[in-house]
């Protein structure tokens, strides 16, 4: 009997352990702050009365009890095995999936992409703003003197649509048998392909001739004296409006823009920076409806003959150089009418009309701190044509660039 209860609780003792260890192995496999049936304390408690109950049992008990915990040993064993194997499948997974992810993020926090595939993008996308500059793909630039004739059909004698002034871009849609099928702007029509840089060429004289412009993106921007909100408001200007920038650059607060011959402070942020080339004008902002007047067309289609012409400040040559209200005046002394030299003379000549009476030949002015201090001509279609500042020279707007001070009709009808 005594020897029975000695091998039975040696069995125990030695069964004890490799519980133990089996435990201890699914535990550390399931990872810190896993939660499994059973833990160390549980299996040793549990072998510990298996112990004591066989003391009171006969022989054929003991031995049951022998072969039930060399099984549970066995089971347990096995089950640590397993457990490890899955472990080292886990593990492997996660090696696989590290390896990923450094990869990952060399090529950039939150990149679900690898080095390479950015790097094939970044050259794709490099190309194509190499091809697409001021929203042209197929870019071409004007390669002339003076001016380029866009005709309606690709012949020498179709009808003029528009004219490309020198240095001005189109987009290529086609070539074909010496001529070039562009659209630039409103102007679509035929243009001597002889005429036209493509190419490298053209691209680079874009980059030469290109202006960055800050393009108003909220419905009245108003101009400053000063880079600050409590300054005095210049002038106001409506949306889409494209300005000159004179200091600063994109992440300035604030950015210097021309005003026709003077300048002024815009917060930075109720503006986007474009890349501006010049485009076609379109010959049917000549045509206007009925009730206007010979007088006035010939007035507009003579003083659209200077347009590029420099700015000079107090000049008055249409050629050489001209201020704004010295412009307007040379214009209409063509016409045998004369005003006064300055803006401000002349917006007290004629009769005030209201904005939307306005027709090609009346006179829009433009005010800074509520004075009158530029002065353009109405040409029709909402646009005005002005000696406006010494980089533009004389060139068309909008009407409403300003807010208008005044508009003031000078040809009695």
């Amino acid at each position: 009997m005594h020897k029975k209860i000695i091998i039975a609780l040696m069995s125990g003792l030695l069964l004890i352990p490799t519980s133990i260890y089996a435990s201890s192995k699914v535990r550390y496999s399931a990872g810190a702050g896993s939660v499994i049936d059973g833990d160390v304390t549980t299996v040793a408690d549990a072998k510990s009365a298996a112990s004591e109950e066989s003391v009171e049992e006969d022989s054929e008990e003991v031995s049951s009890s022998e072969s039930s915990e060399e099984d549970s040993s066995v089971e347990s064993v096995e089950k640590a095995s397993e457990s490890e194997s899955s472990s080292e499948e886990e593990a492997s997974s996660e090696a696989e999936e590290e390896a990923v992810l450094a990869e990952e993020i060399g090529a950039g926090a939150g990149s679900s992409k690898s080095i390479k595939t950015i790097a094939e993008e970044v050259e794709e996308k490099a190309a194509a703003e190499k091809d697409d500059l001021a929203g042209f793909d197929n870019l071409g630039i004007a390669k002339v003197a003076d001016n380029l004739n866009v005709r309606e059909t690709a012949e020498d004698d179709g009808e003029v649509v528009g004219k490309m002034r020198k240095n001005a871009a189109c987009e290529i849609i086609e070539t074909k048998d010496g001529w070039s099928h562009i659209k630039s702007g409103s102007v679509e029509g035929y243009v001597k392909a002889d005429y036209l840089l493509t190419g490298d060429e053209a691209r680079a004289k874009a980059e030469e001739v290109k202006t960055i412009v800050a393009k108003v993106n909220t419905t009245t921007l108003f101009v400053r004296g000063e880079a600050s909100a409590d300054s005095e408001c210049l002038t106001m200007v409506p949306m889409d409006e494209e300005l000159e920038i004179t200091e600063g650059e994109e992440g300035d607060e604030w950015i210097k823009v021309a005003i026709d011959d003077d300048e002024g402070w815009v917060k930075a942020e109720y503006v986007n920076f474009e890349t501006k080339l010049e485009k076609a004008l379109s010959t049917a902002e000549l045509k206007y409806g009925q009730g206007v007047s010979e007088l006035r067309v010939n007035l507009v289609n003579f003083s659209k003959k200077f347009l590029g012409n420099p700015y000079v400040w107090g000049g008055t040559s249409l050629t050489h150089g001209a201020d704004c209200s010295g412009y307007v005046q040379s214009v209409f002394r063509n016409f045998g009418i004369s005003l006064p030299r300055t803006s401000r003379e002349q917006a007290r000549c004629g009769t005030s009309i209201s904005a939307s009476e306005a027709k090609p030949g009346d006179l829009f002015f433009y005010a800074k701190y509520g004075r009158i201090n530029h002065v353009a001509i109405y040409i029709g279609g909402g646009q005005v044509i002005n000696a406006s500042s010494p980089k533009t020279g004389i060139k068309i707007s909008n009407a409403y660039y300003r807010k208008p001070a005044a508009v003031r009709r000078i040809i009695s009808e």
